[in-house]
């Protein structure tokens, strides 16, 4: 099984297979400060259609620019009017201008305060003591709204997170497709990011048998690849996405192929 892992990972976990992927808008930041930034723009807006998810990733960046950073540090005073003008006109699904405009005031306000959001994470694991409470607080601080739609998922609130963590895989991880930047984590505190997708390939494979793409789900599938990559557990999520996202790549193709059910592994 971790041969068939690998020779997916050594196939598919290719530059030229990312489109159509929010990943892609990463590629045009070269110093981690911005990247950071574009990483966390474009997971949170990363759900729906894959389509609709590129344009609108593209239309919230635009007015951020080349520099993310300098844009939202290099006045004094609030940015709050102007982000809200700027995005007075964006709309992505459940996210609103005022989303936006909010969530960018707010990593404007803690990358003030912290030098970056990856030394606000530090500041969080920290306090937190360990992985998920740290991401609880890193999440309530920039997007504390709850009970409705929240750009950001709270570990805490029993949620997937797919978004979340789909950012930390970005800022973590180093290789071909991911850009990394960040040391705040290893790529062994990495949790799979989990949608419906995800989950389906995994019921599939056997990873999992539990029916709720929740928390749980997302870190018992992670649980049963730490067996074949314990270093780096998300290291084939990029690879086995690649089927069913890209029209060429259907889901039954690798399922057909691989050698065996993956042994469940409970966390």
């Amino acid at each position: 099984m971790k041969a068939f892992l690998e020779g997916l990972y050594l196939v598919y976990n290719r530059r030229e297979l990312v489109h159509p992927d929010p990943l892609e808008f990463l590629y045009n930041y070269d110093e981690p400060p911005d990247r950071e930034i574009a990483g966390l723009v474009a997971s949170c807006l990363a759900y729906g259609r894959v389509g609709q998810i590129l344009k609108s990733v593209e239309k919230a960046l635009t007015p951020l620019g080349a520099r993310p950073r300098d844009f939202l540090t290099q006045n004094s005073f609030d940015l709050r009017p102007a982000l809200n003008e700027a995005y007075k006109n964006f709309k992505h699904r459940f996210t609103t201008g005022g989303h936006m405009a909010d969530l960018l005031a707010r990593v404007s306000e803690t990358i003030r305060s912290h030098g970056s959001l990856e030394e606000f994470m530090r500041r969080c694991l920290k306090e937190g003591g360990s992985v998920l409470p740290a991401l609880d607080i890193f999440s309530r601080a920039l997007s504390p709204a709850r009970g409705g739609f929240s750009m950001l998922p709270s570990p805490g609130d029993g949620s997937a997170c797919k978004r979340l963590f789909l950012f930390l895989k970005w800022m973590t991880r180093r290789d071909e497709v991911d850009p990394g930047g960040w040391t705040v984590f290893s790529p062994r505190d990495l949790v799979m990011p989990t949608d419906t997708h995800v989950h389906n390939i995994a019921r599939q494979l056997g990873l999992t048998e539990r029916k709720q793409a929740d928390l749980k789900t997302a870190l018992e599938i992670t649980h049963a690849f730490a067996a074949f990559s314990p270093d780096d557990p998300t290291r084939y999520d990029f690879a086995i996405t690649r089927f069913g996202i890209r029209g060429e790549l259907r889901v039954s193709e690798l399922i057909q192929s691989c050698p065996t059910r993956i042994p469940q592994c409970h966390s």
